[in-house]
């Protein structure tokens, strides 16, 4: 039987549970060392990694205290970088958190559950808040798990909601990284904005934001569709390699960097090479006449691609 981790935290810090451990790969432990302990703690020494094993062999981790930013960052992803296959971890711990938890909480996670008595700070991540089986603590979960798991959505809590498979949400909290690493055909409409990283690592599924996007829109998008009714910022469909993406209002710079494959189709712009702007072919006219472009409004537009 696994014993729960227990940590009393004195002070706020960041990156507890973080699978990514703030982006290894791109820091190289400059900013931060998995093995290092993690500060603030009274009567414990645990590390960073620490908490992420706990967490990735099924053990609860309890927090008593405040914690700081990217909490729960990548939970439940088996990370290429650390030797997995990039999908989710299905039996991994949750987090309990008795205090309050700053922003960007799960951004991009995958699995599990993050459970907080105080307050939270946005924006968050790619969670959501659903019916809590733990009294005094509001539940959060992945908006990626419930699209993967039809048999959890009924535990979704207004004012959001699923309306013949789709998600719809209408709560207004801005999210980064939402549907991260969706694999299902299902889709999700945003009644508002959205912040960085939407659709990031989709390969199936259909993400359709009814505001703007923030910076790196449809990153990394391998499959599936991301549509932006507002505008988008700098880098959309960075290292993009599948799918489609729609724009209906403005892009700002850096479109299409480092992008190896799918399409995007926005108002004309001047994309990175090797992205060059194509003729708009008939698809492409049947999707702007969907979302209200038609006529000659549709000179405004361009197909992008390699």
């Amino acid at each position: 039987m696994l014993l729960d981790m227990e940590l009393k935290q004195t002070a706020p810090e960041d990156c507890i549970g973080d699978f990514t451990y703030n982006f290894l790969w791109q820091h190289k432990g400059a900013k931060l060392n998995p093995t290092g302990v993690i500060p603030s703690q009274s009567c414990t020494s645990y590390s960073y990694e620490d908490v992420v094993a706990a967490l990735k062999s099924g053990e609860d981790v309890h927090i008593r205290g405040d914690v700081g930013t990217r909490l729960a960052s990548s939970l439940g992803v088996d990370l290429v970088y650390f030797g997995g296959n990039g999908k989710e971890l299905p039996d991994v711990g949750s987090i309990f958190v008795d205090g309050n938890v700053d922003s960007h909480l799960g951004i991009s996670m995958l699995s599990g559950a993050v459970y907080v008595k105080g307050e939270v700070k946005e924006p968050l991540g790619n969670v959501v808040q659903v019916k809590s089986d733990r009294e005094g603590h509001k539940k959060f979960v992945s908006i990626t798990w419930l699209l993967h798991h039809p048999e959890e959505r009924d535990s979704i809590l207004e004012p959001n909601e699923f309306k013949e498979s789709e998600l719809v949400l209408t709560d207004r909290v801005l999210r980064h990284t939402l549907a991260a690493r969706c694999i299902s055909e299902t889709k999700v409409r945003v009644k508002g904005d959205v912040g960085i990283s939407v659709g990031i690592l989709m390969r199936k599924g259909r993400v359709l934001v009814e505001g703007n996007a923030g910076m790196n829109a449809a990153a990394l998008l391998n499959g599936g569709s991301v549509v932006i009714l507002g505008s988008a910022a700098e880098f959309l469909a960075v290292e993009m390699r599948k799918g489609i993406v729609f724009v209906k209002g403005e892009c700002k710079g850096y479109v299409g960097a480092k992008m190896t494959g799918g399409r995007f189709i926005c108002r004309r712009t001047n994309p990175l090479p090797p992205v060059t702007e194509k003729v708009l072919e008939k698809e492409d006219m049947e999707l702007l006449s969907r979302f209200g472009v038609s006529g000659m409004l549709t000179m405004n537009y361009g197909r992008y691609e390699v």
